[in-house]
């Protein structure tokens, strides 16, 4: 017996207008980066020189803008999910953004806000480690915080810090 699964998607095909004008209210609705539109124009029929126009108009009238796109993902990335700049700059590389903005948008971030957000995560998964801080244990607090997006180097300042210590 064959069915046929309602989850598959319908490839639609649009005209360079009807795509621009469905892209405007993408953009509109969420900020995102040229390459997340590009992906969009792509998957509705545009052709390569069409994207690019498209592209080019969107950011012309600032729909799209990378620094800004930059900013915001860092900023919330780090407010919300607790990131390290480390699994930041993943992401904004995932999206092509420039070396130059993902620089400028971890600048956002301060020092102490940031140090005082790993000293949170490493405290949380602390507090699920039972009995005396052991080398094995401290290791695995480390890999956690790490998988985070922080620093190797400054998550190890602050597991020797006498307050980590039993």
């Amino acid at each position: 017996m064959f069915t046929v699964s309602l989850m598959e998607s319908k490839k639609i095909f649009l005209d360079y207008k009807s795509a621009l004008l469905k892209a405007q209210k993408h953009c509109a609705y969420q900020e995102r980066s040229q390459q997340e539109i590009r992906n969009k124009l792509f998957e509705w029929g545009l052709h390569s020189n069409e994207v690019e126009d498209a592209i080019v108009e969107l950011i012309g009238a600032n729909f799209i803008n990378e620094e800004r796109f930059a900013m915001q993902l860092t900023l919330g990335k780090f407010r919300i999910k607790h990131w390290g700049k480390v699994k930041i700059t993943q992401a904004l590389k995932l999206h092509k953004i420039s070396p130059y903005c993902i620089k400028k948008a971890l600048l956002q971030i301060p020092d102490d806000d940031y140090e005082k957000s790993l000293k949170k995560v490493l405290e949380k998964k602390r507090a699920g480690v039972t009995g005396k801080l052991t080398p094995l244990k401290a290791r695995k607090i480390a890999l956690f915080a790490q998988t985070k997006g922080y620093e190797s180097n400054l998550i190890w300042k602050f597991l020797k810090m006498d307050n980590f210590e039993e």
